[in-house]
């Protein structure tokens, strides 16, 4: 009996050591972090579509230039 106590102590022991205490966001600022990225995805896309209407805008003008 004592050595069945022993080793679920033991167990219990190498158990929360070996647990890790890693810091948990809170709901909160992963609903802010996820937001962040999301605005830079938008921003980041918003800014490719610009780029292309000037691209576009610069290849009419070159087509009106050249006739």
């Amino acid at each position: 009996m004592k050595r069945i106590l022993l080793i679920f102590a033991l167990l219990f022991s190498f158990a929360t050591v070996f647990t890790s205490c890693r810091d948990k966001k809170k709901v909160d600022e992963q609903i802010e972090e996820t937001m962040d990225e999301v605005g830079d995805d938008v921003e980041e896309a918003a800014d490719e579509v610009g780029d292309g209407i000037e691209d576009a805008a610069d290849e009419v003008e070159d087509a009106v230039d050249g006739n």
